[in-house]
């Protein structure tokens, strides 16, 4: 069921898109049903940022003309998914650790829509784990750093690095990702601007007064909601 609703987000957010535009190509599940609806409208003169190296892949598959920020520094819309919706349009993003390209096309961009399925939106946010993206050298103390900032927020597990079968999880860009359990995040703007402080974070999963609206999939049909 909740393909089908990630399905329909995607497809709605397409028709937003206007033939010339410059647009952001989000990473994940969602944001690859955008692509695909989006490949099929066969819209002319577009041109596409892509804020992974998957997504670059899938976009190429499909016939879709890619840009890069240097060659397309002002995007007009960009089309990503969340792992939680929270009040104000308040993001968690990250889960497939491509939060940094993420964030740096979303501030590139004149306007961002966020889809999802309808059980990424919640009350508070937190009970996903916040990734926070971290440059390989010395992680260990950074994450030492990042669990003192943690519970200076009353979050009692320390950030976990994210591993896999082959090992450490890279990011596109050769940094790690830390995931922190916070459970709920009571001071989210507090705590984007404490992590940000901490040498050796690179970016952490907040979004914050980015998305201008959302577009959720629900077993009714498409939600739209503002910030």
């Amino acid at each position: 069921m909740s393909d089908h609703q990630k399905r329909i987000a995607g497809e709605a957010a397409a028709e937003r898109v206007k033939a010339g535009m410059v647009v952001g190509l989000g990473t994940g599940s969602t944001a690859a049903w955008f692509v695909k609806a989006l490949a099929a409208r066969g819209l002319a003169g577009l041109r596409c940022v892509p804020t992974s190296e998957a997504t670059a892949d899938l976009a190429r598959e499909l016939g879709l003309t890619l840009s890069s920020l240097e060659d397309s520094p002002r995007i007009d819309l960009t089309v990503d998914g969340a792992d939680e919706i929270g009040p104000g349009l308040a993001l968690i993003k990250g889960g497939g650790a491509a939060l940094l390209r993420e964030k740096l096309v979303w501030e590139a961009s004149e306007r961002c829509i966020v889809i999802a399925d309808a059980a990424k939106v919640v009350e508070t946010l937190g009970a996903f784990p916040l990734p926070i993206e971290v440059v390989a050298f010395g992680h260990k103390t950074t994450g030492n750093r990042i669990a003192d900032v943690l519970l200076d927020h009353d979050i009692q597990m320390p950030a976990r690095v994210r591993t896999a079968d082959r090992g450490l999880v890279r990011t596109d860009g050769g940094n790690l990702i830390y995931d922190a359990a916070c459970k709920a995040i009571h001071e989210p703007a507090r705590l984007a601007d404490d992590l940000k402080l901490i040498t050796g974070v690179v970016e952490h999963g907040l979004f914050l007064d980015l998305a201008d609206e959302a577009i959720v999939g629900t077993d009714a049909g498409v939600e739209v909601i503002g910030p």
